[in-house]
């Protein structure tokens, strides 16, 4: 699903999703129609711009990854703005996109947002794991939280030192959807709702760090 204001550009970015073998289920211009279509077609990735006439991409974003099941966003924004990347990680984005990016590296962003991989234009990567650390430090009633299984906790681990499914599939000789199942199993368990909590989590107990 495609949602953005200018009608070029929402035009453009879903032919190069079709075009790509991707199925475009649905486009929307304002927030709040996004959020209401995306409850009838249901899709698996939401590529969203921030900037929308009624609500914001983030508003936006905050709906759709509680829905059930979860849309995975991906935002696509002119901004690089530090509040507006950091509002759409805290709001649940799986990745952040400038729309300066270039067609391959857009589709290859959409392919990997719906393998759950979060994916940040190059140079804001490192801002988004400095907010994770920042989040991590903050109290959090999980201490009861079910314990995990040994495989569960080294998925875990590789997450949060930002290693991707494919590549956490690779190195501990799995496939990419056993990777897949251990980590919903894990956000089950700990009743977190996205890669973004999952990493927090992890961070705070020192995962990243073994």
């Amino acid at each position: 699903m495609v949602v953005d204001d200018h009608p070029m550009w929402r035009d453009s970015v879903a032919r190069d999703l079709a075009e790509a073998g991707h199925e475009v289920v649905a486009t929307a211009g304002e927030g709040r129609a996004a959020v209401r279509i995306a409850a009838a077609v249901r899709p698996q990735v939401a590529v969203v711009d921030l900037q929308l006439p009624d609500i914001s991409g983030v508003e936006v974003t905050r709906h759709l990854v509680a829905a059930d099941p979860p849309v995975r966003v991906l935002v696509l924004s002119a901004s690089g703005e530090q509040q507006d990347v950091l509002d759409a990680v805290k709001a649940g984005a799986t990745g952040y996109l400038l729309k300066s990016a270039g067609r391959e590296e857009f589709l290859d962003a959409v392919r990997r947002t719906a393998d759950g991989d979060a994916v940040f234009t190059p140079g804001l990567a490192g801002l988004v794991l400095g907010e994770y650390r920042r989040l991590a430090a903050a109290p959090r009633p999980d201490d009861d939280a079910p314990r995990l299984t040994e495989r569960e906790t080294e998925v875990l681990r590789l997450v949060a030192k930002g290693l991707t499914y494919k590549q956490i599939a690779e190195r501990l000789v799995l496939s990419h959807r056993t990777v897949q199942n251990h980590v919903q199993n894990t956000l089950g368990k700990l009743q977190l709702h996205n890669r973004v909590e999952l990493v927090r989590y992890a961070i705070k107990k020192g995962l990243d760090q073994e």
